[in-house]
């Protein structure tokens, strides 16, 4: 079922915090038209130069940030238990390869800090984290929802044992 993007991300932020932040990832592979999929930990937090609520993960250089850089569109899927809900919108890309020219790069340090820590983490020395992030490459996706559906809230599945 379809739903609207406000009351939908309080659903996406509900679920996030039901498993640990976790969540799938889908993009596109390149020159095909089949999905690459990955599990990141997610949060939704408001897009630091707009204000507007998005859903945010921290990425590694790797197949993630060359198939958005090519592609900026990806799905996130939340789950707790049977129930999910899946956020679909652009993506917009911002760390050390990919300046995001509304934000400081101070602002882009401390971005990471808040996505890691509203998506659960935390560290014990954030100098360190940052320097870190910084070694890595790391970079803030930040998803822009242009549609969220989800199953019915309080669907009955039949676990696998449960089956005749």
């Amino acid at each position: 079922m379809s739903l609207d993007i406000p009351g939908g991300l309080a659903l996406v932020r509900q679920r996030l915090g039901e498993d640990r932040h976790l969540a799938v990832l889908v993009t596109t592979r390149p020159g095909r038209d089949e999905p690459w999929v990955a599990v990141v930990n997610a949060a939704v937090i408001d897009h630091p130069a707009s204000g507007e609520p998005i859903v945010a993960f921290v990425a590694r250089t790797g197949a993630k940030l060359a198939n958005l850089r090519r592609q900026p569109y990806a799905t996130i899927v939340a789950r707790a238990g049977w129930e999910w809900v899946a956020v679909a919108g652009t993506a917009d890309l911002s760390g050390p390869d990919d300046p995001n020219p509304a934000l400081e790069p101070d602002a882009q340090r401390l971005l990471l800090r808040r996505i890691y820590q509203a998506a659960g983490g935390h560290h014990p020395d954030l100098d360190a984290y940052d320097k870190a992030m910084l070694d890595e490459r790391r970079c803030a996706v930040l998803i822009h929802p242009d549609r969220i559906w989800s199953n019915p809230t309080g669907s009955d599945h039949l676990e696998p044992e449960d089956t005749p």
